[in-house]
């Protein structure tokens, strides 16, 4: 085993997933979370079937308790009217849903409860200052003043990631022009599946199912929130307005007390230049966060901190081994990049010539059926 002590740079799911990989192959892992609280974001998420793959080899789907999963996609206009009935690509293999909807926060108590079960070292409140390539490992600086040495550092902090600008990646987060409202909302029986919704004021709006009861629901706006007066709940409702059929049941139901976030929608992708300099290696949102145009996300995350863990689990030498990843790793994540950012401009520029997100959306999630 080339890395046997390794030091994880953020709690979110890429650094959760790595540390429980990693920690299930015998390795001491140490995993630093800047937040002094562990806990995920309300909203929901959607998890394709390729993600389901990777959380099914640590073992944390059988877990997860109130996710539902789901295999239709309706495309519908603002009216409620279903232009066209689809079944998603099973992208993790017929073995599992298409997709599965679920809230942040019970995947992410899925995994630190792993955590704690695989004694993984969590330190919260803690931050990476600094650290120092050496021959056989990094020395590393902690925020509290302490200085180790691991055999690796895996920096999973995300799209704003400190440590992408300690390796000296020209590269940063920029913006879609686009934002996204999200809530956690009741749902119908019927409202099953997956639903988008075209042709209304805002730039679309959609939904997923989250358990038997739930659902959550989304609407593309401009990437700045609108200083009206009006709270979370009157602007969701208000930008929901134009839209019908389930829509009108959502809409109805959100209030004061729903989950509601609000965000501008931003991207990076590090394409050009290495993502690891020694032993510290970038994976994750901090070398290539993309816009939830096809909810790859997670899934995108989700492999590589599986796939680094089997790499670097290997006997060899580990600068070959971290180059190998990333040449493996950047073809499959440059395709859902580009394949979210021409999505994402097609939302900013209705009536492109020849625009067809259907089947954009459609042919990237077949060509992600094959193995990471």
């Amino acid at each position: 085993m080339t890395a046997k002590n390794v030091l994880v740079v953020g709690g979110g799911i890429t650094g959760t997933i790595a540390a429980i990989a990693l920690a299930q192959k015998g390795t001491t892992v140490t995993l630093i979370e800047i937040s002094h609280r562990w806990f995920g974001v309300g909203h929901g998420i959607t998890i394709q079937g390729n993600a389901l793959k990777m959380l099914d080899s640590i073992g944390a789907l059988s877990r997860i308790t109130t996710g539902f999963g789901f295999n239709g996609l309706d495309i519908c206009d603002a009216s409620g009217a279903v232009l066209a009935r689809t079944t998603m690509p099973r992208t993790g293999g017929d073995q599992y849903p298409a997709a599965m909807g679920l809230l942040r926060s019970e995947l992410q108590t899925t995994l630190v409860g792993m955590c704690t079960e695989l004694s993984v070292d969590v330190r919260l409140g803690t931050e990476m200052m600094s650290f120092e390539n050496i021959e056989d490992g990094v020395i590393v600086t902690l925020s509290d003043g302490t200085v180790e040495q691991y055999d690796l550092v895996i920096a999973a902090d995300g799209i704003k990631s400190k440590t992408r600008t300690m390796l000296k990646i020209d590269h940063d987060k920029k913006p879609t022009g686009l934002g996204i409202w999200r809530t956690v909302s009741e749902r119908t029986p019927e409202m099953d599946h997956a639903s988008v919704y075209f042709n209304g004021p805002a730039y679309k709006a959609g939904f997923t199912p989250i358990s038997e009861s739930h659902c959550y629901a989304y609407v593309l706006t401009d990437p700045a929130r609108v200083s009206n007066g009006l709270s979370d709940a009157q602007e969701m409702k208000r930008l929901l307005e134009g839209y019908h059929g389930d829509f009108d049941f959502i809409r109805e139901h959100l209030s004061e007390d729903n989950f509601l976030n609000f965000q501008p929608i931003e991207w990076v992708f590090v394409d050009d230049q290495p993502w690891h300099e020694g032993r510290v290696v970038l994976i994750g949102d901090a070398v290539h966060a993309c816009p939830p145009l096809i909810a790859q996300g997670a899934a995108q995350c989700s492999e590589d901190a599986v796939l680094l863990s089997e790499y670097v689990s290997r006997d060899g030498d580990l600068d070959s081994l971290l180059t190998e990843f990333t040449e493996r790793r950047k073809p499959r994540v440059r395709a859902v990049v580009e394949a979210s950012l021409q999505l994402a401009d097609w939302e900013l520029h209705p009536g492109t010539p020849g625009a067809d997100p259907a089947a954009l959306m459609g042919s990237s999630l077949a060509a992600l059926a094959q193995p990471a």
